[in-house]
């Protein structure tokens, strides 16, 4: 087997054997408190990809989880980890929404989703490039600074809250109806998805998840990403920067997990809401995890996790929502195990393939 053909396999093979032991794993739970697994499973299939409602909601889930998967996946390629786009997701949907509320009410639609937009992108990279700046001028750990700057924005945004927030709530003024994506149900037949939250911030997901692919493999500024991720001596040697380059790559990894606030923002409740984001920053790195970094293989990962979020809702009446949260454990855990196992196994299975040929 080629290198290339071995590569694809080492991306495919362990996510797929963390699903079956996933399964395995919640076969047992469920029979271990008395439920029958395959009604659990039943159902946890009816409320999510059978049901037009339930699919809805797992694209609606798995948005902002593309969003700050590639926040995540970005920063890994540049050697990088961002445990940040909680944060950064949070001063992204509040930019998405203070542009919003703010804009002339005559704003052409295309303008006022291209300004919010905008407004998402560089609120998450004003996070996100504040690690970076320290990073590469003082040599502050990128995990710990993110962490921190996490801890900063909770305590900022109960601070603002006085300030910004309509008075006896918890979120700001909705945005004006221009800068609103549609929702699936207006546009689509409205039966198909039965008033679900999917809206067109999924489009804009897609569209960013073939843009980072395409920057990463086909542009030089990627290519200078990926060479200090594997080995800043040799990118330092080879003229380029790996300070400069760590600045703007936490810069533009915190950027893309703000746009996972245009999801909520502009898309379902076209306001910010305090506390809206539930993990889903810490959410995509599991995300970024399961599809080894890949932008298109992060499409699946984040409609797997999507589906076992919505699912939990599904099944709570029968077991514990709280199973989900183990089942995605199981998930994380089996792919981190089976990752290198599968390379030695490729590896060797290409040594005697070749030494066959070679008889």
């Amino acid at each position: 087997m080629n290198q290339a053909g071995n590569r694809t396999l080492e991306r495919i093979v362990p996510p797929l054997w963390a699903l079956l032991i996933a399964l395995g794993a919640a076969s047992m739970l469920i029979a271990s408190i008395g439920g029958n697994p395959h009604q659990v499973l039943g159902l946890l299939s009816l409320g999510t990809w059978r049901s037009g409602y339930g699919f809805g909601q797992v694209l609606f889930k798995a948005t902002p989880l593309l969003f700050t998967g590639l926040s995540v996946a970005m920063a890994l390629e540049a050697g990088l980890f961002n445990i940040g786009a909680e944060g950064q997701i949070t001063v992204g949907a509040l930019a998405a929404a203070l542009a919003g509320a703010t804009l002339p009410v005559g704003t052409p639609h295309w303008l006022a989703i291209f300004l919010c937009v905008v407004a998402s992108f560089a609120g998450g990279a004003l996070v996100g490039g504040i690690a970076g700046i320290l990073k590469a001028w003082r040599g502050s750990h990128e995990v710990i600074t993110t962490i921190m700057l996490n801890f900063i924005v909770r305590a900022a945004m109960v601070g603002l809250g006085g300030t910004i927030f309509l008075r006896e709530s918890v979120h700001t003024r909705p945005v004006i109806e221009a800068a609103r994506f549609a929702r699936f149900s207006q546009w689509l037949s409205p039966s198909l998805f039965k008033g679900s939250a999917v809206n067109d911030s999924l489009f804009l997901a897609l569209l960013v998840c073939l843009l980072v692919w395409v920057f990463l493999n086909r542009t030089t500024a990627g290519f200078a990403l990926r060479v200090v991720g594997a080995s800043p001596g040799a990118a330092e040697a080879a003229g380029i920067s790996p300070g400069r380059v760590t600045a703007w790559a936490l810069a533009l990894s915190g950027g893309l997990a703000g746009l996972g606030g245009c999801n909520f923002v502009l898309g379902y409740k076209y306001y910010y809401e305090d506390g809206f984001s539930g993990g889903v920053g810490f959410m995509g790195i599991a995300v970024a995890v399961l599809a080894f970094g890949s932008p298109l293989a992060l499409i699946f990962a984040a409609l797997l996790f999507g589906t076992l979020s919505q699912g939990g809702l599904a099944i709570n009446a029968v077991v514990p929502k709280e199973l989900v949260d183990v089942l995605e454990a199981v998930i994380i855990f089996a792919v981190a195990g089976t990752k290198w196992p599968v390379r030695r196994m490729l590896s060797r299975s290409s040594s005697k393939i070749s030494s066959g040929e070679k008889t």
